[in-house]
């Protein structure tokens, strides 16, 4: 069976004309409730009503926001809000948005792709997933028998093989576009020119994918699609390549130099009184601290070891650059590789955050201390904490190391801009 494959989307009605902002939404996991109800202002069909519904968090309730999402998906499609699209297709997703005084675009391939169990290394994680927010996707899949939003998938093609395909259909009006409240425009074509999607599937067929954003639906795209196997073996039932075998997934060439990968910031609490003194004299036992003008991170970007910016409510701002003397191996006894203890997120969770504020992902009660801030002028800050962790990026190159020697870095490690928006097009698994 190919990896990958075209599909039926389902799609918003455009009969009106192309442009469906009032529609789309950012990703479930970065809506709150004033954000929802922002979206629902603009239209009461914004997806946001069936991606986080209302109701109760109980999936066998009577009120429950599972069965909400499931009667809304069902009365869209009744009514014409949705429809299914005329044939099955790939289809290009080219987002633009303006960064550092410049113009810049990506372009991403939607495709139904087939589900593969992590440790047969084709489809490859990056990151750890957290099994309440996977307990919640997958009720909402369920119900709606349906991927409503993409995992976001990157392969290698240093070639831009699969770029010269995808960038030759991308003649013509849109079939769908949308603008977000960020600036980023997004339009998508259709590709249904067979010899494209021939040597698109030809192109990618080989190709490992690693997860950039979306490990919690990849995950519960697995998880569903034993279940229904496992439905279809009790019954009797042997479909040939059923829709849940497959996954919606938009997947972009980690080699094009348009890829920006953003850093996500930590600001922690201490558990009790924060001693801002103890805490540089600890740090200062594997760390050469030295300070920094508050909001300055060029001397982070130039270092070239682990390490990281510290700053203090009181404005005080640190350099922090792992000790040369140092040693990963002794100072990190946990059995990963040296690409993973050489991560700046990896020595801040191991060497700091663990041993001087008693924070750690492996202690899931202590994580209610420790928040996520992706504007670095934010996080200076240092909002609601006694400590924030200024980082660089992730680099392309660590994330395929770590991710190809079967390992996962610490939580919310990359943070690909922009995000792909919820509400384009649909997968249907039914």
């Amino acid at each position: 069976m190919p990896l990958v494959r075209p599909f039926q989307a389902i799609v918003f009605d455009s009969s009106a004309g192309p442009d469906i902002t009032p529609l789309v939404a950012p990703p479930y996991d970065v809506v709150d409730e004033d954000m929802r109800a922002r979206l629902l202002a603009r239209s009461e069909h914004n997806i946001v009503a069936i991606d986080l519904p209302e109701g109760s968090p109980d999936p066998d309730a009577p009120d429950s926001r599972y069965r909400r999402a499931a009667e809304l998906w069902r009365a869209w499609l009744d009514a014409g809000v949705l429809r299914r699209d005329e044939s099955p297709a790939f289809y290009l997703l080219e987002q633009s948005w303006e960064q550092d005084g410049r113009r810049k675009a990506r372009l991403a391939l939607f495709a139904a792709v087939r589900i593969h169990a992590f440790d047969e290394g084709v489809i490859v994680p990056h990151e750890r997933t957290l099994p309440k927010a996977i307990a919640d996707r997958l009720a909402l899949t369920r119900a709606c028998r349906a991927n409503l939003s993409p995992v976001f998938g990157l392969y290698s093609d240093p070639a831009g093989e699969a770029d010269a395909v995808i960038r030759a259909s991308m003649g013509g009006k849109p079939m769908l576009e949308a603008s977000g409240d960020d600036g980023t425009h997004a339009r998508v074509w259709a590709i249904r020119d067979r010899r494209a999607v021939a040597a698109l599937q030809q192109i990618l067929a080989e190709k490992q994918v690693f997860i950039a954003d979306g490990h919690h639906r990849y995950t519960v795209a697995l998880a569903y699609r034993d279940e229904r196997r496992a439905a279809d073996t009790a019954a009797g039932v042997a479909p040939s390549d059923p829709a849940y075998d497959r996954v919606l997934m938009a997947l972009v060439n980690m080699d094009d130099p348009e890829l920006t990968v953003m850093a996500t910031h930590r600001v922690a609490r201490a558990a009790g009184g924060f001693d801002a003194s103890r805490f540089l004299q600890d740090l200062a036992q594997r760390f050469e601290v030295s300070p920094v003008q508050r909001g300055d991170v060029r001397p982070l970007e130039s270092l070239d070891r682990p390490g990281f910016v510290v700053a203090l409510p009181s404005g005080e701002t640190w350099l922090a650059a792992l000790r040369p003397d140092v040693n990963l191996d002794e100072a990190i006894p946990l059995p990963v590789s040296t690409h993973w203890k050489s991560l700046d997120v990896a020595v801040l969770q191991e060497l700091v955050l663990r041993p001087l504020l008693g924070i750690h992902p492996d202690e899931p009660e202590t994580l209610d201390r420790l928040s996520f801030v992706k504007d670095t002028a934010s996080a200076f800050s240092v909002p609601g904490g006694d400590v924030a962790f200024i980082l660089r990026p992730t680099r392309m190159d660590q994330l395929k190391a770590v991710a190809l020697a079967g390992e996962t870095m610490p939580q919310k490690s990359t943070y690909f801009h922009p995000k792909l928006p919820t509400g384009l097009l649909f997968y249907d698994l039914s």
